[in-house]
This record gives structure tokens, sequence and C-alpha cells, in this order.
């Protein structure tokens, strides 16, 4: 039975991986769901001082008892679950990316959109120390397979996310550790991802390492709503 600590990406708190985390623990596993500093039921804590270092605080702290860990983060928490596992390899025994990737060394969640994007986020912060939850619109392929049910509670429970966690980034070492890594692509197919790999692609060329693994869960871009049984399954 293994120990299994999930962290949910941008705008979510814990409450995101109930369904998982109730499969996980159904099998006999042991689970904590970590809601960061500043979101959900912690929207209090926030402020302009919360940002990725704070979030790879909470990471650890839910780690705390277990001598070894599953690590499992989702879309933006990229940035946090990496630095933990690149500090802490020997309380790991793997890392999931849920339909993510580590970022390269220097590179922050908004360097990672394009122009535009960046653009509107920055203008909609303004003098703020949140980025607001956005506008799901149904349709939008990164949804697929959400039920009403689930848009409701998405818009509901989405809270803003800490500025901080948006624009800073992390330093990783010249050596990244050997901690066996798996990437559940939900929005990519795994033969692109592969393909880029192989191309030298700045931000998948570091992928091509042999503790890399790739499973495919095609879905919108949140699997943990809507394939949540299945998503359990895998990890």
């Amino acid at each position: 039975m293994a120990n299994y600590v999930l962290v949910p990406g941008f705008w979510l708190g814990g409450w995101a991986w109930d369904e998982v985390a109730q499969q996980l623990r159904a099998a006999g596993h042991q689970v904590r769901a970590v809601t960061l500093t500043g979101l959900a039921e912690r929207a209090g804590e926030l402020s302009a001082e919360v940002g990725v270092e704070t979030h790879v605080g909470d990471i650890v702290a839910a780690m705390d008892g277990w001598e070894e860990v599953v690590l499992v983060g989702h879309s933006g928490a990229s940035v946090p679950v990496t630095a933990v596992a690149d500090r802490y390899p020997e309380r790991l025994s793997r890392v999931v990316y849920v339909d993510t990737a580590p970022l390269p060394s220097g590179v922050a969640v908004i360097d990672f959109n394009d122009e535009e994007t960046q653009k509107a986020w920055r203008a909609q912060v303004g003098d703020g120390c949140a980025l607001d939850v956005p506008s799901f619109k149904e349709g939008d392929g990164q949804f697929a397979g959400l039920t009403e049910e689930r848009w409701a509670q998405i818009r509901e429970r989405a809270t803003p996310h800490p500025w901080g966690a948006v624009t800073q980034s992390v330093q990783r070492p010249q050596r990244i550790p050997a901690t066996p890594k798996t990437m559940v692509a939900s929005t990519m197919p795994v033969a692109l991802i592969r393909e880029l790999i192989a191309s030298g692609n700045p931000a998948f060329a570091p992928l091509g390492t042999p503790e890399w693994t790739f499973v495919e869960l095609p879905t919108g871009h949140w699997p943990m709503f809507s394939r949540p049984a299945e998503l359990a399954a895998l990890l």
C-alpha cells in the first residue's frame, strides 16, 4: 500500500481530489489531498506574500510522518511539486504529473502562456494579489467530459489563485534526481509528446530520460472531475 499526496492545480482546493481519494482509500492506500495556502477553505490566508515557496512548504507539510510518498500534481501545481521532487527525492517513490510536466528552470506558469494571455492576466490582477477564476465555458475542450453537476461544483467552489504562484519560478539543480516520474496525458497524445521529446523541444526534451513513463487518459484537462475512477486506477 502507498501514501499519496495529491496537489490540485490553479483555482482548486483539496476538494478537487475527493472522488480520486475515495477510490484510492477503498483500495487500502493512505491519501492526503492538499489545499494550498490562499485557496478554497484557506482563501482567508491569501496575501501578496503567498507564492511558490509557500506552496512548497504546504506540500512538504502534507508529507510529514510518511517515509515514502507518491506525489501527484495537476496542471499549475507542477511548479511547487517539481521543487519538492528536486529537493526531497529520498522521500518520494514516484512523482506523477497529471496533464502537466516540470517547467524548465526559471520558468513560471505565466511565462508558459502566449503574450496575449500574459497581458490579460496582468491587466486583470492589477494591484491585487490573486488571479481571478476564469469564466469556464462549456464546449471548451479542456473541460471535456464534465457533467452539469461538475460544472456547478467548479463554479461554486473555485477561488482566485495567489499571483505569486503564477509569476514565480524555481531554479532546478543541474543534476535532476532520478526519481521515477509518470505523466498522465489527457489532452495531448503520448505519441505527440514523444515526437516533441525527440525534436529537442526545450519544454519536452528533459522528459526523455529513463525515469520517465507516459500513460494516456484521453479526456479534458481535469481528469479528476471527468474520469476520476480511471485516474485513481492509473495512480
